[in-house]
């Protein structure tokens, strides 16, 4: 039988997590139809050994090199032949009931390119978890925020965000996509390497006419943090460099100066205020991530020329046209339903 769906795990030294995890996977995904493989960023851990010993008919495919996120992903997919990828972080516990409603979603309708659970918290099972909590949206300066978190205020799920609902983004901690729709984007992109790359497929996608979808119905737990903490210097410079990358990539020229240079008038506000604070590490996290930018300028110059060929499309809807900035720290808005959209 041809493989309908196949949940892909990218590891780098992640082995507590596949010891706590992979078993609970395996059990709620098991199928004739449905595979699992674990793509191996050159691990150190034990990763491998750990996998050929305890779980020996689990797919690997191991690469001698760490690409990171979105080319280790980039690079994994295209030798894998089905027709819905499940993109799976390593710390996340998924439920019995996890696959079936996102697949049967993607089943009805191929206009969605992708969708993604309700993401909670491992460690606060009641609250939504940072990471894509209940579906992703970005604002007008490319800002991300979620259906149960803005910015660093997460809600507790008491059925609020319950309702089936476009968004703008998928959490890469657990994204169903159709794989023929991510091979038109030409896949994850690696100028990325971690952060912000799922933000940019999803835009992409958008722009080709697809539509990103949360389901609700099925929910998973999410440890996050895994790899890089939320309030690791090197996990802020990804952010905002890879903020740069996604609103250069994909906004339009007019755009580029009505939204883009506000962007970067945000950044130094920002930065100036991590000086003030005494955080010079996170000052200088903001500074690295604009001169990457700006070396790398050439290269995002011509990448955007090629996608902007494939397609022209920039108009998008789930884009918040405020500031989230804004209506978070000035109007106080601290949760979705508050924001006017």
């Amino acid at each position: 039988m041809n493989t309908l769906v196949a949940i892909v795990i990218l590891n780098w030294n992640g082995k507590k997590y596949l010891e706590t995890f992979l078993a609970s996977v395996i059990k709620y995904s098991a199928s004739s139809d449905r595979k699992i493989v674990i793509v191996d960023n050159n691990s150190s851990d034990g990763s491998i050994e750990y996998l050929r010993s305890n779980f020996p008919d689990v797919e690997i495919i191991q690469f001698n090199i760490n690409y990171g996120f979105a080319k280790g992903y980039s690079l994994a997919l295209p030798k894998i032949n089905a027709k819905y990828y499940v993109l799976l972080n390593t710390d996340v516990e998924v439920t019995e009931n996890w696959l079936d409603p996102l697949i049967n979603m993607l089943e009805k309708d191929t206009t969605i390119a992708a969708a993604m659970p309700k993401i909670k918290s491992y460690t606060r099972k009641n609250y939504y978890e940072y990471a894509g909590a209940g579906g992703g949206f970005i604002d007008k300066y490319g800002y991300p925020f979620c259906q149960g978190r803005i910015l660093t205020e997460i809600e507790k799920d008491e059925g609020q965000y319950d309702t089936e609902k476009e968004i703008f983004w998928a959490s890469g901690a657990c994204m169903f996509i159709r794989s023929e729709a991510y091979s038109k984007t030409g896949g994850l992109d690696g100028d990325f390497f971690a952060h912000m790359e799922k933000i940019n497929l999803c835009w992409q996608l958008k722009r080709l006419e697809y539509k990103i979808y949360y389901c609700p119905e099925s929910e998973i737990y999410h440890v996050g943090g895994g790899t890089l903490p939320n309030d690791n210097p090197r996990k802020l410079y990804y952010n905002y460099r890879n903020s740069l990358y996604l609103l250069f990539k994909n906004l339009n020229r007019i755009q580029l100066i009505t939204i883009f240079l506000p962007r970067l008038f945000l950044d130094c506000v920002s930065s100036s205020l991590y000086l003030l604070q005494g955080k010079f590490s996170f000052f200088m996290s903001v500074v690295r991530a604009h001169l990457r930018f700006y070396v790398n300028l050439p290269i995002l110059i011509n990448r955007r020329r090629i996608f902007n060929k494939i397609i022209a499309k920039n108009s998008v809807n789930q884009i918040y046209r405020r500031s989230i900035v804004y209506s978070f720290f000035v109007q106080r808005k601290k949760t979705f339903t508050e924001l006017d959209f």
